[in-house]
């Protein structure tokens, strides 16, 4: 009896997994901290007098990440429905009922902007727009009509760090944190490329109008690299902060565009190409923010 309560509990937890998209809350978790963190060592703030909108701002941005997510699986269950990697979707199977889904999605939205506004206003207004622009302009709107979907959903996608900087500050008036977020949004397209090329049969069968499906890989491999240079040149955005951040930056963003040129004269299989190149974005955010964390905690309690 106990087992199969233990395995019931399970299945549900895995059901919510899916639906909330746990992988992309964690995954943008990083970047939030980035900020936040940065955002203390910048402006010298005491971490002791910051616990409380440490925890509102961890609180708040998985929940709205979280309802933007399960609100993202309930428009898209039609087509996910046609696609390998998201047929198996709780709102494709049934497993979780739409009704259910959107008033999760409902109450994580409201308990989330409010857990950001115990921050900052602002922090609350950066939640409900990188939400709003997810589901509205990316998800409703360019996903299913414009190669442009990427850039569109950028927007949402580069939020978390802004998060984090004014859930301690209430200001987005420095540098640095556009230097964050602008190498986010820029971070996105080579990364979602690569991923729209590795499952180029999946996009074109649900019809959605991702860049290699549409202009085909060559067109991806050219656009790839134009954002990998301006990426590039983000690198000097660090330099009125850190000449280390900068190196950090230039190295790992030189490096990925050199990976993309030498990747794809190697490779005839663009699929590889394109493996690597998604391997490497992943590698790419964990060590480009994990050293901006590292490199302003650092700041706060050792230097200081």
């Amino acid at each position: 009896m106990e087992k199969t309560v233990k395995v019931e509990r399970q299945k549900r937890s895995a059901i919510l997994s899916q639906t909330v998209k746990t992988g992309i809350i964690k995954s943008n978790l990083v970047p939030m901290f980035a900020g936040l963190t940065l955002a203390l060592y910048t402006y010298d703030i005491d971490p002791g007098t910051k616990l409380l909108d440490v925890v509102f701002a961890l609180i708040g941005t998985i929940l709205v990440i979280g309802a933007a997510g399960t609100l993202n699986n309930v428009y898209d269950r039609d087509i996910d429905a046609i696609m390998e990697r998201t047929k198996s979707r709780p709102t494709v199977t049934g497993e979780i009922d739409t009704k259910f889904a959107i008033t999760l999605a409902g109450i994580m939205a409201v308990l989330g902007i409010i857990a950001l506004a115990f921050t900052t206003p602002l922090a609350a207004l950066l939640g409900f727009l990188g939400l709003f622009f997810y589901v509205v302009p990316y998800t409703m709107w360019t996903k299913r009509r414009t190669i442009y979907n990427t850039e569109v959903g950028s927007i949402s996608g580069a939020m978390p760090p802004l998060i984090g900087w004014v859930a301690m500050t209430g200001t987005l008036a420095h540098p640095a944190i556009a230097a964050l977020f602008i190498i986010q949004v820029i971070w996105q397209m080579p990364h979602f490329y690569a991923i729209a090329i590795r499952r180029h049969d999946e996009y074109k069968a649900a019809r959605i109008p991702m860049l290699p499906v549409v202009k085909g890989v060559k067109r991806t491999y050219t656009q790839t690299n134009i954002y990998l240079v301006l990426l590039s040149l983000t690198s000097f955005l660090f330099l009125p902060l850190s000449l280390g951040l900068t190196l950090v930056a230039l190295l790992m963003n030189v490096g990925w565009l050199v990976l993309s040129i030498y990747g794809y004269k190697k490779n005839k299989d663009s699929e590889k190409w394109a493996k690597l190149l998604f391997i490497y974005s992943l590698i790419h955010m964990t060590i480009l923010f994990s050293t901006v964390i590292v490199y302003s905690l650092v700041g706060i309690f050792i230097l200081n």
